[in-house]
């Protein structure tokens, strides 16, 4: 966003009083209705980009130019007449509206595009399974998504079925420790300690991933954590006829 946040927030403070300066010659031959809903048009624009300040910014320069190109008395900053007011009110109004669901729209479409990157995770790690390849190379391919996948630190395999009491990811994707359902969306994973993530399969547990969050506080929702369980099981899957060539 950064790279266009800029040149964007230009555009909101130049633009209207550009488009409204263009207007001039038709203001007397158009309800300025007609002429408002023209700046509605540059303001929806600007506010596609998803930038906040942008948005707002376009929807008050356009209501504010609007005021002083487009109603009588002209240039000026005066209002006399109800149905400017309401309209003037009513870009703004529109404006910021329009620049949530903006935002909202990038926000969904960002999150589908991790859905799908996820589910790639998931897809390549049950094609190794099936190819029948190295454990050991599945192994390192599933830390490094889990890594990804959660936003932590880093993550490594210990074999054997025993768990430690340190916290624990469950299959169901919720955080435990000592028992207690740990709020991660709120507080984040535990960085004091390693998280466990049990590889299973068939019911038995066949290792551990150790997942360690200490350098930042990391907020994978429920779904991050269910598809990091997702591709534990895919190893659980290829432990349950092969064996890590190391621990």
């Amino acid at each position: 966003m950064e790279s266009y946040r800029n040149p964007v927030l230009v555009a909101a403070v130049v633009v209207p009083p550009a488009v409204c300066g263009l207007l001039i010659p038709f203001r007397d031959n158009f309800d300025n209705a007609n002429l408002a809903l023209l700046l509605v048009v540059v303001i929806v624009a600007i506010a596609a980009f998803g930038v906040r300040p942008a948005g707002i910014l376009a929807a008050v320069s356009s209501a504010v130019w609007f005021d002083f190109f487009l109603t009588v008395p002209y240039n000026s900053f005066d209002i006399r007449h109800r149905d400017d007011i309401e309209t003037t009110l009513l870009l703004v109004v529109i404006g910021a509206a329009v620049t949530e669901i903006a935002i909202w729209g990038r926000r969904q479409q960002a999150r589908a595009s991790r859905h799908r990157g996820y589910l790639d995770g998931v897809i390549t790690a049950s094609q190794a399974v099936a190819a029948g390849g190295s454990t050991d190379e599945l192994i390192d391919q599933v830390r490094a998504e889990l890594t990804a996948v959660l936003g932590i630190d880093g993550v490594r395999f210990v074999a054997g079925g025993k768990l430690s009491g340190a916290p624990v990811l469950n299959a169901d994707g919720t955080v435990t420790r000592g028992g207690r359902v740990l709020k991660v969306e709120r507080d984040g994973l535990p960085t004091n300690a390693e998280i466990e993530l049990a590889v299973q399969h068939a019911g038995e547990v066949r290792g551990r991933f150790l997942l360690t969050a200490a350098a930042r506080i990391a907020r994978p929702d429920l779904e991050q954590r269910q598809v990091a369980v997702a591709l534990a099981d895919q190893v659980g899957a290829a432990l349950s006829t092969h064996q890590p060539l190391h621990p």
